[in-house]
């Protein structure tokens, strides 16, 4: 039996995932699962990268105890965060995470250098204030830069610490602000007017390839590139063809379609829509909305004593519910969530319950909000959404967002990134010939329901 492991890093938790074909069917094992790697340090977001490698290394080693040895190792995470080294090879720390306000009061001061509009029609990526293109622009008038000598973003960074070898992958770089969406390569015109030195951006590798075997454990194995972007590798495991629409529903929730072309016109860029990579060259033309996240935020708020099932029941019982903007600045790292959404609403008297609610209506009517504007940009008619990922376990906000689109809906799989960090992985071994037979055993493999 030849395995493969999918190590699965979202912004909240972690997960290493087996994967082996049996009898015509991708066969799924959860071996590993980690989480709080979020610190909040001197009034700084950070992430814990000591604690990530280690428990990277944990998960691969217990696949040796299990007696499962992959054949290759795949990662992907969340996008837009980075690892700086410099000429040792050595982390220049902090590695500050994406929730940080940082890049909030420097925003006026870039846009004098290289307005949206110039960014937009190079890269085709929204504008959001965690972007990596101000990250590193605080980086340089932090002189944190100028020490650096190599850039990767997170799961590059992750690859490198289990190889020692130094790559940037295709669909993570574009979340980054500096690939150009026509050459797909670092667009140096950007990099030069924000004033970063070249150098320490390496050439740009595609998913489905080879980075180098891995080092320090007694067996071996190879790491190689899924679509390291987690999104990418979720819509990677989808099919909805060219009139559907993905929601990779986790922390985030992310709407869109599959181009094979970016869609640079200032309709896309006004309603902020992305082109970022993904498998094969292909564009998920897409919206990010605040997911799951609110809710995460809310359960720990109430001190974990409700599972997500119990929030949802509660929330399905009440009638009450008012409409917030889930991309709410006030919705992106609040002490208290529950606190912030009475803020938003100016209703101090609203109850958890009632709360609750309301992002479960906010996200579903957003979702269909972003489906009209998908439709009037694209040109295209949308006939399905197949809601993907963690989220799609929620019958409530699946329900919901049948009723607020008007669209048919499916739900599943549930595990979407792994599997198409899985199948990106069967892609470079050859157990499957192409995408689009990756694509029917995933279908052939997990079930996908329709919502009623």
């Amino acid at each position: 039996m030849k395995y493969y492991l999918a190590i699965d890093i979202g912004a909240s938790s972690g997960r290493h995932i087996l994967g082996c074909v049996e009898h015509g069917k991708l066969k799924l094992e959860e071996i590993y699962r980690f989480e709080d790697y979020l610190l909040n340090k001197n009034g700084s977001l950070e992430w814990d990268i000591e604690k990530l490698v280690a428990e990277v290394k944990a998960g691969i080693a217990k696949c040796a105890q299990l007696g499962k040895i992959p054949e290759t190792i795949a990662i992907d995470t969340w996008g837009v965060d980075y690892v700086l080294l410099d000429g040792d090879r050595r982390e220049i720390l902090p590695c500050v995470a994406y929730r940080d306000p940082r890049t909030s009061l420097i925003q006026e001061e870039f846009s004098q250098i290289i307005t949206q509009r110039e960014l937009y029609a190079k890269t085709g990526i929204q504008k959001a204030e965690f972007n990596t293109v101000y990250q590193l622009y605080c980086d340089k008038k932090s002189d944190k830069l100028d020490g650096a000598e190599y850039f990767l973003m997170m799961p590059d960074y992750l690859a490198f610490k289990l190889t020692g070898v130094i790559k940037n992958e295709y669909t993570d770089a574009t979340t980054t602000n500096l690939v150009n969406a026509e050459t797909k390569t670092w667009d140096f015109d950007i990099i030069d007017k924000i004033g970063i030195k070249r150098e320490i951006f390496s050439d740009i590798s595609l998913p489905c390839t080879e980075v180098g075997p891995l080092d320090g454990f007694d067996f071996e194995s190879t790491v190689v590139l899924a679509p390291t972007h987690d999104t990418a590798s979720a819509v990677a495991a989808c099919s909805v063809g060219d009139n559907g629409v993905y929601i990779s529903s986790g922390t985030w929730s992310l709407i869109g379609t599959e181009n094979l072309q970016p869609v640079l016109t200032d309709e896309a860029l006004e309603a902020n829509f992305t082109n970022e990579g993904g498998i094969n060259y292909r564009f998920r033309f897409l919206k990010n909305i605040m997911g799951m996240w609110l809710l995460q935020n809310i359960r720990k708020n109430l001190g974990k004593r409700y599972s997500y099932d119990e929030m949802m029941n509660m929330a399905k019982a009440c009638g009450e519910f008012k409409i917030i903007d889930p991309n709410s600045p006030l919705f992106t790292a609040p002490d208290n969530m529950l606190d912030a959404i009475r803020t938003y609403l100016g209703d101090a008297e609203l109850c958890d319950e009632a709360a609750i609610n309301s992002v479960y209506h906010s996200l579903a009517r957003t979702y269909a909000d972003v489906v009209k504007d998908i439709e009037r940009i694209s040109g295209k008619t949308v006939n399905v959404i197949n809601i993907v990922g963690g989220g799609s376990k929620d019958s409530y906000l699946n329900e919901l967002t049948a009723e607020y689109t008007g669209k048919r809906v499916l739900a599943g799989p549930v595990e979407a990134t792994a599997t198409g960090n899985l199948i990106s992985q069967l892609l470079y071994s050859g157990e499957v010939a192409s995408l689009e037979a990756a694509r029917e055993l995933v279908k052939e493999s997990f079930d996908t329901s329709e919502v009623k």
